[in-house]
C-alpha cells in the first residue's frame, strides 16, 4: 500500500476508521506527503466485504473510479 502511495499510483485511499493507531499513522502520513486523499468512512468489514478480502487499507488506482467515488462521497 505505501508503494503505491510513494510511486503514486494512488488516487485515493480508503482507510479502515477501526485502523489501529500505528496503521492510521503511517498511512496517513504517507497520503499527506504524497498529496492522497485518504477517506475513513468505512469500517474493515465494510472494506473486506466490498473486495472479498481482509483488509484496513485500499489504494484506488483508477482515475475514473477515484472521480465516481469522490462524487458520491460529497
Amino acid at each position: 500500500m505505501v508503494k503505491a502511495i510513494q510511486d503514486q499510483k494512488a488516487k485515493l485511499v480508503f482507510l479502515a476508521n477501526d485502523a489501529g493507531p500505528n496503521l492510521t499513522k503511517k498511512i496517513q502520513d504517507k497520503s499527506d506527503y504524497y498529496q492522497v486523499e485518504v477517506i475513513t468512512v468505512f469500517s474493515t468489514l465494510e472494506l473486506s466485504i466490498a473486495v472479498g478480502k481482509s483488509r484496513k487499507v485500499l489504494a484506488v488506482t483508477d482515475a475514473g473510479f477515484t472521480k465516481k467515488m469522490r462524487s458520491l462521497m460529497e
